[in-house]
């Protein structure tokens, strides 16, 4: 933590979570906008549905692989010069997109778009964490889950809306306005907040040893595997709405916001009472409550889809509570990662969303293609992935006890051996 933190942010603390939300929204922001303009941009540029799924999956490549590198540059040159960087990338990479006249140029785009969005959600993480105590830290992020719902909830709204009244080409010019926006409060508003004796050096053997030293630990990668991958039984619904949303429950482009307004809401949900739980219980009861939710909301989806035919009355809620497990178990987790290692929480930080993200790339590239063809299929992967991470969290639960016990302080997991 940053000793000087009460004096680089004199504000309320709910103003610094706001401003961080809103950089951690810019990555599900640049996905949900364009969505429901699918069919439209194929027709457009004559596309086939696959190399549409292939403007998502390079996207979350992109993120992936960028995702190695936000937080260790951070760690080395500050949190505020990368932050800046990749939104004036994003901002430049949006404009390429609305002039995209080929699939394989928005492809290009795309994927320039995932390199750079990454920085704000990996990079505010590292920020909540230099400049709060665990269990404040642990609201901050709660706080940053629940602004950061709003935007995912409205950005398919727009983004039909746009589409519907204008052209798709619009939704990206869109995009490159949030960028600059973005860009111009951050440099306006966001403070260093990584402390000079706090820097590592950046140079290529000691960033090799601090990436071997992370990768190395089964904690750390446990503790990734319980917070990136069950996501993806969210993301995967997320992933497939075209085909989900309008397919199967027969939802036209501007009813797709009742499937993000109720999966966002689950979210902000469950990061609002995960923030009411902070120090008040152990971390490890919290993210049991969270997988306990999501793996009975989990086989009954899958029992649901079974027995009945998919229909907008009950298909979203699941989705919507499944949302809500997921959040309340997430903030602490996170916190968990980044506490391991504090001299290179940035790092922390980029692995984790690096996993997190080259998951969602698979799930993107190769898992939905392959299931949003049946209820069932996407209900049955959901409970899957949500599986992985149950396991991981289980196994890290039974090797290291004393992980998560403590309810007053976070930071005491990495003194664990």
């Amino acid at each position: 933590m940053n000793p000087d933190a009460h004096k680089i942010w004199p504000a309320p603390r709910w103003a610094l979570a706001v401003l961080l939300a809103l950089l951690g929204m810019l990555g599900p922001f640049s996905i949900d906008t364009y969505i429901p303009a699918f069919a439209g941009i194929a027709g457009s540029l004559g596309a086939t549905p696959v190399q549409m799924q292939q403007t998502l999956s390079a996207y979350l490549f992109g993120f992936a692989f960028m995702n190695l590198f936000h937080g260790a540059l951070s760690d080395s040159f500050g949190r505020r010069p990368v932050v800046l960087w990749g939104l004036a990338v994003f901002t430049v990479a949006s404009v390429g997109c609305a002039l995209s006249q080929t699939i394989g140029q928005l492809v290009f785009f795309r994927a320039l778009q995932g390199l750079s969005t990454g920085a704000g959600i990996v990079v505010s993480r590292a920020i909540i964490r230099d400049m709060f105590p665990p269990a404040e830290a642990q609201r901050v992020m709660a706080q940053v889950t629940i602004y950061f719902g709003v935007a995912p909830a409205i950005a398919p709204i727009i983004g039909g809306w746009i589409f519907v009244l204008a052209d798709w080409h619009l939704i990206f010019w869109f995009l490159a306005l949030v960028g600059v926006a973005l860009w111009v409060s951050n440099y306006r508003l966001l403070p260093e907040t990584l402390h000079l004796d706090h820097r590592q050096a950046f140079e290529v053997r000691h960033l090799m040893r601090g990436y071997w030293q992370l990768c190395s630990d089964p904690r750390f990668v446990l503790l990734v595997l319980a917070s990136g991958v069950p996501f993806n039984g969210l993301f995967l619904y997320v992933l497939s709405a075209p085909a989900f949303l309008g397919v199967h429950l027969a939802l036209s482009p501007t009813e797709f916001f009742w499937f993000f307004v109720l999966s966002i809401g689950g979210i902000m949900g469950g990061a609002w009472w995960s923030g009411r739980l902070a120090g008040k219980i152990a971390p490890k009861r919290q993210i049991r409550h969270g997988f306990v939710i999501m793996a009975v909301v989990g086989v009954l989806n899958l029992a649901a889809n079974l027995l009945f035919e998919a229909h907008v009355s009950w298909a979203l809620w699941p989705i919507a509570a499944f949302a809500f497990g997921w959040a309340l178990m997430v903030p602490v987790v996170t916190l968990l990662v980044l506490d391991l290692f504090p001299q290179r929480r940035g790092m922390a930080s980029s692995l984790q969303a690096a996993v997190g993200s080259l998951a969602n790339a698979v799930v993107a590239g190769v898992l939905a293609p392959l299931v949003m063809g049946s209820t069932v299929g996407l209900a049955a992967t959901s409970l899957a992935l949500m599986a992985i991470g149950l396991m991981a969290w289980i196994y890290l639960h039974h090797r290291w006890p004393d992980i998560g016990r403590q309810t007053d302080t976070v930071s005491a997991s990495h003194t664990v051996a």
